[in-house]
């Protein structure tokens, strides 16, 4: 495979916007360590890297395969990699399939439970690519799917399931929904005229902005619990009071009307949540173990 076509496969599943969900997975790695676990050792943590990085790539590439014919009516989305012919609709659905079974394997390696999952973790990752066509929770199918990265991190790491992991995985939903949410009122008008569903056509405009508002206040709520659950420390409950402030940043952008600026917020901002928090864990866990 050459160097030109790895960076089209990268592009096609916006390999760059795995910034969102890592550092959320890498967290639930760092608060793993206030329960029993197995050690971490390289090869592990490879392991779930892998795992993290096929799961989104075949993910993102099942999306691009199975919205072609959607993009390409999209004003916004028909210069995309599939619409254009710049990557072959049969290039996207292989790259799923192969990065599916990577994923799969990879998890094998990881422990039972992570090996009796995965299939049933790639068949909602997958199954969101169709959920806008009959439900407007599709948002909420993405936060579920976004939500199993730090979920299976933790089950990865030989945790047991607990309150606060399941606290942290509704703050990843909710975060998810709430800005995805935001993310499709830039398809409002055409998802509307081409049947298709979202919170934005069920509710409009002002109903999507209020539900995904509600919805990260949840979130800020979810990660304090966790963060009390799991007996966390300063440095943890300031990185949940900037994630609080990017969020009210966030809909600030929106609520001025801007949503020609939507993409800024869903890019820059959100990426600012994931990475700032896991900073702030990191930082907290050291502080802990001093």
């Amino acid at each position: 495979m050459t160097t030109t076509r790895i960076r089209k496969y990268a592009a096609l599943v916006a390999f760059s916007h795995t910034v969102f969900s890592l550092p959320f997975a890498a967290s639930a790695v760092v608060l793993s360590r206030a329960v029993p676990h197995v050690t971490l050792t390289v090869v592990r943590a490879l392991m779930m890297l892998v795992c993290m990085a096929a799961a989104r790539t075949s993910a993102m590439a099942f999306n691009r395969w199975a919205d072609r014919t959607i993009d390409a009516k999209n004003p916004r989305t028909r210069g995309r990699h599939v619409p254009t012919g710049e990557v072959a609709p049969g290039e996207a659905l292989t790259l799923a399939v192969v990065s599916g079974a990577c994923f799969i394997a990879a998890a094998a390696t990881l422990g039972t439970w992570p090996a009796m999952l995965s299939p049933f973790v790639l068949v909602v990752l997958l199954g969101y690519s169709y959920a806008k066509r009959f439900t407007w929770g599709a948002h909420v199918w993405l936060g579920v799917a976004s939500a199993l990265a730090p979920g299976g991190a933790w089950l990865a790491c030989g945790a047991t399931p607990n309150l606060g992991i399941l606290a942290l995985m509704a703050a990843v939903l909710t975060w998810l929904f709430g800005f995805d949410v935001l993310y499709s009122l830039q398809d409002e008008a055409f998802d509307r005229e081409n049947g298709l569903h979202s919170v934005p056509v069920r509710f409009g405009t002002l109903g999507a902005v209020g539900l995904s508002a509600a919805s990260h206040v949840v979130t800020a709520g979810c990660l304090t619990l966790a963060g009390v659950l799991l007996h966390r420390g300063a440095p943890y409950f300031a990185g949940v009071a900037i994630v609080g402030g990017l969020l009210v940043w966030e809909h600030a952008i929106v609520g001025k009307g801007k949503l020609e600026r939507i993409d800024k917020a869903f890019f820059d901002v959100n990426a600012y949540v994931s990475m700032g928090f896991f900073a702030l864990v990191v930082v907290d866990e050291v502080l802990r173990r001093s």
